[in-house]
């Protein structure tokens, strides 16, 4: 590692510079490694990690790194800012993120547990300027108090602006977040060594019994005594440099670099003993700080533990790495939270391809009999289109014969494909690949190929992980893909049964818009309605129908269609919604539904409202006094087929406004409802009413409901229009 500011051992900077002093982006980007370092010095923190958002604002990128090796942070260098992590929650709520144990990490944030299962204490914090750029994370030892002081706080939100502000600078300069590459690894500049140990050191270190060997935070020995070269069967110099598990075969085992990774990551000193063939048995002591870990080694005096020994196997397979295991489980767990088949390809191109090193993805379905292209990366629209649509016998690229058989297919060099398939490498334009079959109970789903731009080899451990992936994607692919039908079938049952234009009426100016929720199926029950009665009458109707799946759309149909074959008879509004009522009970949907009523008779000036348990409509006046009508609502329709629905009168009077609105609109967690409407109305108030349209995205905007929503949204505001004012109506 280089000083603070030096480009570490994962890449350059962007343009393929080295930092310089001269000024411009290598000079800011100096500035930025040393603020970086020093706020995770001055915190006290362990691991600090720098994170910045994608140009497309999709993804958070890791671009610095301190305290922890590059490859640690594998699973999670890509994370999309929409996950439930405590990085994008961050960014997303603009403020900090505590987490005080790991018994809360994996309560709140189940996934990020997955990929670090170590005792620690985390905080994530957002790096906001004139823009949101990114966040910080950082990480303490368990041993730390479990909660954050507001001067603490203060202080990592102070360091985090600075950060933001040579993040701005580096930009002006010219400079951009190379996302998709290594993070820089910085050292803290705190408690670093010169290489060589001073001789009174040593002396010392070779005075005390059994063997003593320091590693840096990579886990490469970078000190071995005597003693220790004893015990571990070593010379000194086929130990130096080196990882462990890779110069002691006997130490090559997860259980054994997991508890590496734990004292990287915890900074809790850990214990462990193992057996050195054939049967001496060593206890290993490792103590870590900010520089590297000091190992004791010494003679086990306990009696070896029940379990057999690592056993040395004939075979030649390398076990699956710590990490490997740590970022199959994460990758695993993120696949059981994607909901459609785009969140399916995105997972695997943001977070799979980096982790395998692969520059090229195609995933593919099976339907009706060829291979349909769902997504892919890294190719060019030529080649894909000359992919898409092979039968799924097809000989011209190994993906039928791996679907047709079920076994993954390997090609490390182009050579090796062309052999069997001259015309594939051609195509695609890689030099290695891997086709991974997706299969299901025996029924192919589809197919995913990785590819790179280099010839690649594919060690057994890399297969093993990869063919584990293959079977949890084409889980998620088929989930995705069923999730995806259910959601155009009841999102076109939906817009079928919404109005697409609502009517001119004289006398009367009208707006209003439809919100699906953002979470779930993005479909609802909500629906509105206005209806000409004549050329001086009309009726408006605004319902929520519990739930948002299909049978919620389909009887929001029914309801609507019930109250307009009602209301075109001219039936009062306390009857329309009785008779609505009796057809619902008739019907026993399992489903209830709420609906305000409203019969406009603009001759006469007068407005009759009745209510089945919907919140209040918003009345404002001409002198812009705004407060909800005094209406009595009835029950919910669908409950009691004899309940009976109070009557509201109200007069029309010139340019006074009625707006009539869902629960989505109004509700929020942990805020009163009363609250909410009076907000509501206090925003309707101080509306500009010339236009409806903006008067109606203005209402939606103001009360945040024009981002995330956990329930639909149905809005429809009316006012009665000047004396020869013309008709005014918005979209549906």
């Amino acid at each position: 590692m280089g000083e603070v500011g030096d480009v570490g051992p994962g890449r350059a900077t962007p343009g393929g510079e080295r930092a310089s002093g001269t000024g411009g982006p290598g000079t800011d980007i100096e500035e930025l490694d040393a603020a970086f370092a020093e706020t995770v010095r001055r915190t006290g923190a362990s691991i600090g990690a720098l994170y910045l958002v994608s140009p497309d604002e999709q993804v958070l990128c890791l671009e610095l790194l301190c305290g922890a090796p590059a490859d640690f942070a594998a699973p999670w260098a890509r994370v999309p800012t929409a996950a439930p992590a405590p990085v994008a929650d961050a960014l997303r709520e603009d403020d900090v993120v505590w987490v005080g144990s790991q018994g809360e990490m994996a309560h709140s944030y189940p996934r990020t547990a997955m990929a670090l299962p170590y005792p620690l204490v985390l905080a994530a914090a957002p790096v906001t300027g004139v823009r949101r750029w990114g966040a910080l994370l950082l990480m303490w030892p368990a041993g730390r108090p479990p909660y954050m002081t507001a001067r603490e706080r203060g202080h990592v939100m102070s360091r985090c602006r600075r950060l933001a502000r040579l993040v701005e600078g580096a930009v002006a300069h010219g400079w951009s977040p190379a996302c998709g590459d290594l993070p820089r690894v910085v050292p803290t500049g705190a408690g670093r060594r010169s290489g060589s140990p001073a001789t009174a050191v040593a002396d010392f270190a070779e005075r005390l019994p059994g063997g003593s060997c320091a590693l840096d935070l990579e886990g490469y020995f970078t000190y071995v005594s005597s003693g220790a070269c004893e015990l571990l069967g070593r010379e000194a110099d086929q130990l130096l440099g080196t990882l462990p598990w890779q110069s002691l075969r006997w130490l090559d085992d997860p259980t054994y670099e997991d508890r590496y990774r734990t004292v990287v990551i915890s900074r809790e000193p850990v214990s462990f003993t193992a057996c050195r063939p054939p049967d001496r048995w060593l206890e290993f002591h490792l103590y870590p700080d900010a520089s590297g870990i000091s190992v004791r080694v010494v003679p086990s005096g306990a009696q070896p533990p029940p379990y057999p020994a690592p056993r040395q196997s004939a075979r030649t397979d390398t076990p699956a790495r710590a990490g490997r295991l740590y970022q199959l489980a994460h990758l695993a767990a993120a696949l059981t939270e994607v909901v459609g088949v785009q969140d399916v390809i995105d997972l695997v191109a943001d977070q799979i391809m980096p982790a395998f090193g692969a520059q090229g993805l195609v995933l593919s379905s099976a339907e009706g009999g060829r291979l349909r292209i769902t997504g892919y990366r890294g190719y060019a629209p030529e080649a894909i289109e000359r992919l898409d649509g092979l039968p799924l016998d097809t000989g011209f690229t190994p993906a039928g014969r791996a679907l047709d058989s079920g076994i993954p297919a390997f090609f490390s060099h182009p050579d090796d494909m062309r052999r069997i398939y001259p015309e594939a490498p051609r195509a695609s334009g890689k030099q290695a690949w891997a086709f991974l079959p997706l299969i299901i109970s025996g029924r192919p789903v589809g197919i995913c190929v990785l590819s790179y731009d280099h010839p690649h080899e594919f060690p057994a451990e890399e297969r093993a992980v990869m063919t584990s992936l293959a079977g949890l994607i084409a889980q998620a692919l088929d989930r995705a893909r069923l999730y995806d039908t259910k959601h155009e079938l009841a999102h076109g049952l939906q817009q079928a049964l919404l109005p697409r234009t609502l009517p001119a009426i004289s006398g009367l100016r009208v707006a209003a818009r439809y919100l699906p929720a953002t979470r779930g199926m993005d479909i609802g029950g909500d629906f509105y309605d206005v209806i000409r009665l004549g050329d001086t009458a009309a009726a408006a109707v605004i319902g929520d129908v519990q739930g948002h799946n299909v049978a919620a759309a389909a009887l929001m149909g029914q309801v609507r269609t019930g109250v307009h074959a009602h209301a075109t008879l001219g039936t009062p509004p306390d009857e329309v919604l009785s008779r609505t009522n009796r057809l619902l009970t008739d019907l026993a949907p399992d489903l209830f539904t709420s609906c305000l009523y409203a019969h406009l008779d603009l001759a006469r000036r007068r407005a009759t409202l009745a209510s089945a348990g919907h919140p209040p409509p918003l009345l404002r006046r001409p002198d812009r006094d705004t407060r909800p009508v005094g209406i009595q609502p009835g029950p919910l329709l669908g409950i009691d087929p004899d309940a009976d629905f109070p009557v509201t009168e109200l007069p029309l009077v010139p340019e006074l406004t009625l707006a009539f609105y869902t629960d989505g609109l109004i509700e929020s967690p942990g805020v009163d409802l009363d609250d909410s409407i009076s907000d509501l109305a206090h925003h309707l108030a101080h509306a500009d009413d010339r236009d409806l349209d903006a008067l109606v995205d203005t209402l939606l905007s103001k009360t945040g409901m024009a981002g995330q929503r956990m329930d639909d949204i149905a809005l429809l505001v009316l006012q009665c229009a000047t004396p020869g004012g013309r008709p005014e109506t918005g979209p549906g």
